[in-house]
């Protein structure tokens, strides 16, 4: 069974930085590409910033230049670095990873997400 962990969301002013943890646990042979997506309310999820296996990265417009991802493969661990956040980043950010577990199959994965309120 994998399980994906978001964690390191808070509450913090404009400006300030937040930086945000995907774990993944549980039988895995490999963690392929992982993306951040963020909901706000009212709002349809979207693509914030992607990551391959080989750490190719991409990025939303909206976040590009203040948002950095990056990943640790031997902790099975993806980074969202936040930086200069506005208060249109406040939204619940969740993880998504394509991993392949038990019987060397590979499989979609959704994290729980973690709230992100930029405020003042």
């Amino acid at each position: 069974q994998v399980q994906l962990v978001e964690s390191g969301g808070g509450l913090v002013q404009p400006g300030g930085s937040l930086r945000l943890s995907c774990a993944a646990s549980g039988t895995i042979f490999s963690v392929n590409a992982v993306g951040w997506y963020r909901q706000a309310p009212g709002k349809q999820r979207e693509l914030v910033a992607s990551i391959t296996s080989g750490s190719s990265k991409n990025y939303a417009d909206s976040v590009k230049g203040r948002f950095t991802i990056s990943r640790d493969n031997a902790k099975n661990t993806v980074y969202l670095q936040m930086n200069s956040l506005k208060a249109e980043d406040t939204a619940v950010y969740y993880c998504n990873a394509l991993i392949r577990g038990s019987g060397n199959t590979l499989s979609n994965y959704w994290g729980l997400g973690t709230q992100v309120t930029v405020s003042s």
